[in-house]
């Protein structure tokens, strides 16, 4: 019954600070309202309280000099009078930086990512990654940390994100890991979101060894642990709840009330110097621990300011992670996709199985393994990827002409894919600061079909680094305005194509002699088939985009055209096969010499 009685002045007490505790934060000394233990001789005491802090505590006659008021001895709330509590305390950001402390590794570019490192705006010094969310409506990961980790004041929406922090290192190029996305500066908390678009990244905390499962609400005495940039890994005791803290956030952002809850040290478990958080530690996951004192996978908050200099009592503050996680959009969880028609390239898609290609010895040992199989699957086409050329060794896609959707690209960033490791893939350090294009091999616009919801996502997946080659400007310009830029558009519009779907498969050549650039072979060859069905027949017809077809040496290579092949010409080139339904599907007229082909000049050329 007592519990009961407990709870219910609980609720009653959580709904007065909400409502009421702005008005009492107007007062320039109190620092902060919320819902504690009374403290008597310097000991917190069973009885819960209203705790107001002060910056500066004085004798009643004093008050006024101060420009403040007497705060009450009690407070009626729903019928109950509930005793008030003023401790004299004042907050700070946690992002200044200051002595180093925890281990170094956080504080280097890591890759893959993980929580508990070094993070921050391009203009900040750094805060800390707190964990790993996933947008509500797309799944789309990104960085959880704090506004003033990841926004501050001189920041803005699509700004760099850099890890570590530019105080950790201050070569800010090489270190972006993304972009903001989302940041909140209000009651509901102190947090933003940025992309992850550069590097992998893991869910589990640095030291902690458990990854955020799922979100909680703390009571009071609940112990927590957090895993910082600066102190590392610090033990604490939830003393006060609901709390509202005013803080200066300085320049034109100014005053601010932040919805929190405040965390005092755990005399069990005692930090390094006395110190449960310091500069440096914003961002980081509150985590609550067990009865058996060990780390759970719930997060109690996403820390973000401690007390201000020279005041002696320790504490931290954190932001509820449900107000967060509703303000920004984001779950801890990828959300589950909508029962989709298909996932990945679908085989029987113009209803005849046609297949994916099948690897050689040498190709399929190469070739990277996610979920138990070498065909890595995204919206609408799946792919297999080279460990040693670090690209698709081919890539598969649907296209339904009926529901293509017009979608924009603007904002959408080029990503390596978290399923596969970082060093199989080839990033951004490829294009910077020269005339490399990043091609599409799955087109774009080839991808953006079915519902608006599949489009979206397909829109985003065909960024995936692992749907991208190299090419020079000039060559990614006869690629795209040429024929092989609209073998596509050429089927659908030149032959009668049951159902207006047609299946692609495309890639790059790999060859031992592909020039080197930046430690990356430059595939020099592309291939492509469009398989399609007319009046009830499969059809199959092979493209590439070469300088030299018969794969001579030469002194001076011609400019890049396209030549149309045989399915086997291709086989030959890349070291797996296709299934006997497409090689069937090849009736093509294409000469058998070699020699005697011809570069497709005009769309027209095309024997369909």
């Amino acid at each position: 019954m007592a519990k009961k009685k407990n709870e219910a002045l609980t609720a009653s007490l959580r709904r007065f600070v909400r409502t009421k505790g702005a008005d009492f934060l107007r007062d320039g000394n109190v620092s902060s309202i919320g819902i504690g233990y009374k403290v008597e001789d310097g000991q917190p005491t069973d009885r819960i309280a209203i705790q107001f802090t002060v910056k500066q505590k004085a004798e009643p006659e004093a008050l006024g000099a101060l420009g403040t008021a007497l705060l009450p001895e009690t407070i009626t709330v729903d019928g109950v009078e509930v005793p008030t509590d003023v401790l004299e305390r004042d907050y700070k950001t946690n992002f200044q930086v200051v002595s180093e402390r925890a281990s170094g590794d956080r504080k280097t570019r890591l890759d893959p990512i993980a929580p508990g490192a070094s993070v921050g705006h391009v203009k900040v010094p750094a805060g800390t990654v707190g964990c790993i969310v996933y947008d509500r409506a797309d799944g789309t990961p990104y960085i959880l940390s704090n506004w003033h980790v990841l926004h501050g004041p001189d920041g803005a929406l699509g700004d760099t994100v850099v890890q570590p922090g530019s105080h950790d290192d201050n070569r800010v190029d090489r270190n972006r890991v993304g972009r903001l996305v989302r940041s909140h500066l209000g009651a509901a908390g102190d947090c933003a979101i940025a992309t992850v678009e550069d590097r992998g990244f893991v869910g589990e905390i640095l030291e902690l060894g458990v990854c955020v499962d799922k979100i909680g609400e703390p009571e009071l005495g609940d112990k927590v642990v957090k895993s910082g940039r600066t102190t590392g890994v610090t033990h604490g005791i939830v003393r006060r709840i609901d709390t509202i803290v005013k803080l200066d956030y300085g320049g034109s952002t100014g005053a601010k009330e932040i919805g929190c809850f405040e965390i005092g040290p755990d005399p069990a478990r005692p930090a390094t110097g006395g110190e449960i958080s310091m500069g440096g530690d914003s961002g980081s996951a509150w985590m609550f621990k067990a009865a058996n004192g060990k780390t759970t996978k719930t997060m109690a908050g996403l820390h973000f300011g401690g007390e201000a200099g020279g005041n002696s009592d320790e504490h931290a503050l954190a932001c509820l992670p449900q107000s967060v996680f509703e303000k920004l959009g984001v779950t801890i969880r990828a959300p589950k996709p909508e029962a989709l028609p298909k996932k990945g390239f679908a085989a029987d898609f113009l209803g005849v199985d046609v297949g994916l290609p099948v690897l050689g010895a040498a190709a399929e040992a190469d070739a990277v393994v996610v979920g138990g199989s070498e065909v890595v699957d995204y919206t609408h086409f799946s792919l297999a990827q080279s460990k040693s050329r670090r690209f698709a060794i081919w890539v598969a896609w649907n296209i339904d002409g009926k529901t293509l959707k017009a979608l924009n690209r603007s904002g959408i960033p080029f990503i390596l894919d978290s399923r596969i490791p970082a060093g199989f893939q080839v990033g951004d350090e490829l294009y910077k600061g020269n005339r490399l294009d990043r091609g599409h091999v799955a087109r774009r616009a080839d991808l953006l079909w079915g519902s608006k919801t599949e489009a979206e996502q397909a829109n985003v997946d065909s960024f995936f680094f692992t749907n991208i080659t190299p090419q020079m400007d000039d060559f990614n310009q006869s690629m795209r305005n040429g024929v092989w830029g609209r073998l596509e558009d050429a089927v659908m519009s030149d032959v009668d194509v049951d159902d207006m779907r047609v299946s692609v498969y495309g890639g790059p050549v790999f060859q031992a002699d592909d020039r080197v650039f930046r430690g990356v072979r430059l595939p020099r060859e592309y291939w492509k088939v469009v398989a399609f069905v007319e009046q009830g027949v499969l059809k199959a017809r092979a493209f590439l985009l070469t300088q030299n077809l018969n794969q001579l040496e030469a002194l001076e290579l011609d400019e890049f055209r396209v030549f149309q092949v045989k399915l086997a010409d291709v086989e030959q080139r890349c070291g797996f096969t296709f299934p006997k339904s497409l090689r069937a599907a090849d009736t093509s007229g294409v000469p058998e010499s070699l020699d005697e082909r011809q570069p497709l000049d005009a769309l027209e050329s095309i024997q369909w």
